[in-house]
């Protein structure tokens, strides 16, 4: 088992699917957190890690999965598909990854924003599997160093009021929120 985490204490996570279709998620999230974040992917920016999202959203790997780590005025992580689903060991979440192979880093100048969705890895650049973060606020400290997937387009109201973690690394105690449904939506267009 690995540790995942950001350099400032956090982690990021990866993704996966098909870029020419995938062109952003919709992710039913139930809790203290009631509703639908959307999220407008960056398949340009991104490729693999948005085709790895993909990929574990469509196989319905992410329904089910809890926010196990929550930072107050910093971000809100969720995506381990190995450890992180409701009902299960909270004390091993965010410790597991996909049966996929980790990704390289596609590291981009797009700044960590309110609301940008950010992969989470272990301390080498290159492990990023299937955790994601949403940050809640701007986190200058990651550009560049993490990878870059997407956006919140609509739902931040829902995002802020994610439960909270405890302590310096913010793992959630109790019941955490879930992502109940993680689903793909695709190109109009396309």
């Amino acid at each position: 088992m690995r540790r995942l985490a950001l350099l400032s204490c956090v982690a990021a996570m990866p993704a996966l699917a098909t870029p020419a279709l995938a062109t952003g998620l919709e992710i039913e999230i139930a809790g203290e957190a009631e509703g639908t974040v959307v999220i407008d992917l960056l398949e340009d920016v991104a490729p693999r890690h948005v085709e790895r999202i993909t990929t574990l959203a469509e196989e319905g790997a992410y329904d089910g999965v809890v926010f196990h780590r929550v930072i107050d005025g910093f971000m809100a992580q969720t995506g381990d598909v190995e450890f992180g689903r409701r009902g299960g060991d909270m004390s091993m979440a965010g410790r597991g990854s996909s049966e996929l192979p980790d990704l390289p880093a596609e590291f981009s100048d797009i700044p960590f924003d309110r609301g940008v969705v950010g992969m989470a890895r272990a301390q080498d650049p290159d492990s990023a599997n299937s955790q994601f973060f949403i940050m809640f606020e701007p986190g200058p400290f990651l550009d560049g160093q993490y990878t870059i997937v997407g956006r919140v387009t609509e739902g931040m109201e829902v995002v802020d009021a994610i439960k909270r973690g405890a302590g310096q690394n913010g793992a959630v105690i109790g019941q955490p929120d879930v992502m109940e449904r993680v689903t793909v939506t695709g190109d109009p267009e396309g």
